[in-house]
């Protein structure tokens, strides 16, 4: 006869980002009596990837119809607007510009009007006089309007998440060891010693979720491969009305340099995309030899430098270059000098990458025994935090169902 155990939770989340907390508020939403407990190793929520990004509210038109990112962005951004207004969180529906500075981009805008309308996003197309009426500083041959893009205090929103879930959140948490038993259930140990004991593991844990998954006993198959953003304010930020893209590359995850004016009135000029030399490596200066290792021992890693060695050039050109970041805002806002651009904090996008090098351009949650874990929620996650809770909310209480 076994003897009953004293769970501390039914489900365990660790990391307090604001997919993890979004997933908090879910469940106690969906399952009310649940008891929920968040880990997350720093002192506070939304310590990295939500606290350090653009603050846009995506629309999704960038994302392949019928894909969890464009799903979940388009109804992310509609139902983040209704919870921050619901709350009093600091936003603004903005709308936003995608700009082709040359012929060759012109196909490309095409393809995202196109894209936008399979996803149900209202597009405008613009002339080079019609850019100008909403961005006077800013040139282009044609460009797009974006009519749903948004900022947010995405940091505001997962502190409110956090409070409205109900849940036990434990800061200063880092969780150091996993000890799965199907037949018992998962117990979690802290770098203070403390045990944390539950029937289902929700592994939401950003830069660290395949480490975790791997404590776990689970295989994640794929790697978090760290990418640094690197931002400038602008310091005359009256050149810039709004919201101003360029026409992304669609070989590659990232948007490219943009102008984000944030809800505090500032202009953010970012990011690029260079490799990190620590998963939290927010500096040239800041490398951790063990993670770094980790990086450049999966082929993936390989595989990409190889194949985008000339767009990693430019990206990194741009990095230990200001001139050269310069030139690249040039091409959307002439008018920008180098003395306008004023350094600000960089952010690190938590890419997950195949053995062959295929960056995972969707949302990526897997299952194993008593646990869920989110494997690649870099942006638009923050927009789309709350379609992304409930599904894996959704998907740890059929797991909990199925143990007790």
């Amino acid at each position: 006869m076994r003897a009953e155990i004293a769970y501390d939770c039914d489900v365990l989340v660790i990391g307090g980002g604001i997919v993890g907390l979004s997933t908090a508020y879910a469940l106690t939403r969906a399952a009310p009596g649940t008891r929920v407990t968040v880990l997350e190793k720093e002192q506070g929520p939304a310590r990295h990837q939500t606290g350090r990004n653009s603050g846009v509210i995506h629309s999704g038109i960038y994302y392949r119809p019928g894909s969890l990112k464009a799903r979940y962005a388009v109804r992310g951004a509609a139902e983040t607007v209704e919870f921050c207004a619901e709350y009093g969180i600091a936003h603004a529906v903005t709308g936003k510009l995608i700009v082709a500075t040359g012929r060759e981009e012109l196909p490309r805008l095409h393809a995202l009007v196109q894209r936008g309308r399979e996803n149900g996003i209202p597009v405008r197309e613009l002339g080079p006089a019609q850019i100008q009426e909403y961005e006077p500083e800013v040139r282009g041959l044609a460009a797009i309007h974006v009519g749903t893009t948004g900022i947010c205090d995405f940091t505001a929103m997962a502190r409110q998440l956090a409070e409205a879930s109900k849940a036990e959140i434990r800061y200063g948490a880092r969780v150091v060891r996993v000890d799965r038993r199907p037949e018992l259930g998962v117990a979690v140990r802290t770098g203070h010693g403390d045990v944390v004991r539950a029937r289902v593991l929700v592994n939401c844990a950003g830069l660290y979720c395949d480490e975790v998954a791997r404590l776990t006993g689970d295989e994640p198959r794929v790697r978090i491969v760290p990418f640094r953003g690197e931002y400038y304010e602008l310091a005359r930020p009256e050149l810039v009305r709004g919201l101003v893209y360029p026409v992304p590359d669609p070989a590659f995850p990232f948007l490219g340099v943009h102008l984000t004016r944030g809800i505090d009135g500032g202009v953010h000029i970012g990011p690029n995309a260079v490799p990190a030399l620590a998963r939290e490596g927010y500096g040239w200066g800041v490398v951790r030899p063990r993670e770094l290792a980790g990086t450049l021992g999966w082929p993936g890693s390989w595989h990409i430098a190889r194949r985008h060695w000339r767009y990693g050039a430019g990206e990194l050109r741009r990095s230990v270059s200001k001139k050269a970041f310069t030139r690249a805002v040039r091409r959307l806002l002439p008018g920008v000098r180098e003395e306008d651009l004023v350094p600000a904090p960089a952010g690190v996008r938590a890419q997950a990458v195949l053995r062959d090098g295929t960056l995972v351009d969707d949302f990526l949650i897997q299952e194993g025994a008593r646990a869920v874990h989110v494997l690649n929620a870099p942006s638009p996650a923050a927009t789309a935090s709350l379609p992304i809770g409930r599904e894996v909310a959704r998907r740890a209480l059929a797991v909990l169902r199925s143990v007790r």
